[in-house]
């Protein structure tokens, strides 16, 4: 069965300080989603989506055009790639977007923004993540099966997710016999001296969590009858907004986590050995860098990606 990746890449990286969507991270400066668009070809994948700023389409083009041009799905046939825009243009008529509003409104509008070119099970990923091989191998493997009100995730270990260098966010999930049973959308959490990883947002000695703890980060797959349950959500997140909340975000996790609750949506967390990996601050990335030199050098990846 045919499945596509779609790519999120229109966060504007504010901590970060720069488009780290775009920079090259690997040994011959690859970006971190030319891993991924690499790893899903292999992986069975066949359609691509790049959910982008509209400015962004040029040098998305120029950078990812000629790998993903060169790539076939296990058919020997091109791969398919297209690009969704994520702008204000896509938001609903009845709400007025604020004036000072310039953040993008968060993932699960990202996912609405691609929907006229999803007709297959899809999978979602942020651009700015390495996933790893088994990720993406899980991923298209469930998603073969998926029906409709079902959902999958890949999970990875909250100690391989946090940064020295400041807070991160991370949904922490629960889940039993397979199945996740609940996401928090966690925004503060940092490794402390003592090896604790803590949630620091209510307080600065924070509280504990369980390093072992499933995190999502981003690693969704549905099929296309999720739009639905999507439009319904963002709906009444937009009906829900004051006039203050100009940064508020439509995410994934909160919304995957509500469908759970109210039994309209389970969703199978994937089993697999997968490494991830991402830069949410400028001094992230040499650790990146060198990790990625380690992937080619043991020849999970040719010398280059290009």
């Amino acid at each position: 069965m045919k499945t596509t990746l779609v790519i999120m890449a229109a966060g504007l990286g504010s901590r970060y300080g720069g488009n780290k969507q775009t920079e090259g991270i690997g040994p011959n400066h690859e970006m971190l989603m030319e891993y991924s668009i690499f790893d899903a070809v292999r992986a069975g994948f066949s359609k691509f989506v790049f959910v982008i700023k509209p400015d962004m389409k040029p040098l998305i083009e120029a950078l990812c055009g000629d790998l993903v041009a060169s790539c076939r799905d296990q058919e020997g046939k091109p791969v398919e790639v297209c690009y969704a825009m994520q702008d204000f243009s896509s938001v609903p008529s009845f709400y007025q977007i604020p004036s000072e509003r310039t953040k993008p409104f968060g993932t699960v509008h990202a996912v609405l923004c691609a929907e006229k070119y999803i007709n297959e099970p899809f999978a979602v990923v942020n651009a700015d993540d390495y996933y790893g091989v088994d990720g993406f191998a899980s991923m298209n493997q469930c998603l073969q099966g998926l029906k409709d009100g079902e959902a999958c995730m890949v999970g990875y270990y909250l100690k391989n997710t946090v940064s020295e260098n400041g807070t991160v966010t991370r949904g922490v999930c629960s889940q039993e016999n397979g199945m996740l049973t609940k996401v928090t959308e966690t925004f503060k959490i940092q490794p402390f001296a003592d090896g604790t990883i803590r949630d620091t947002a209510t307080s600065e000695e924070g509280v504990i969590l369980d390093p072992n703890a499933l995190v999502s980060m981003n690693f969704w797959g549905f099929v296309p009858s999720v739009f639905q349950q999507m439009e319904a959500y963002f709906d009444a997140f937009l009906r829900n907004l004051t006039p203050a909340d100009i940064k508020a975000e439509c995410l994934l996790p909160i919304m995957v986590d509500d469908l759970m609750r109210k039994k309209e949506m389970v969703v199978h967390v994937l089993s697999t050995n997968a490494t991830w990996f991402g830069i949410t601050y400028p001094q992230d990335k040499p650790y990146v860098q060198q990790e990625l030199k380690k992937l080619h050098d043991q020849g999970v990846y040719p010398p280059s990606l290009h």
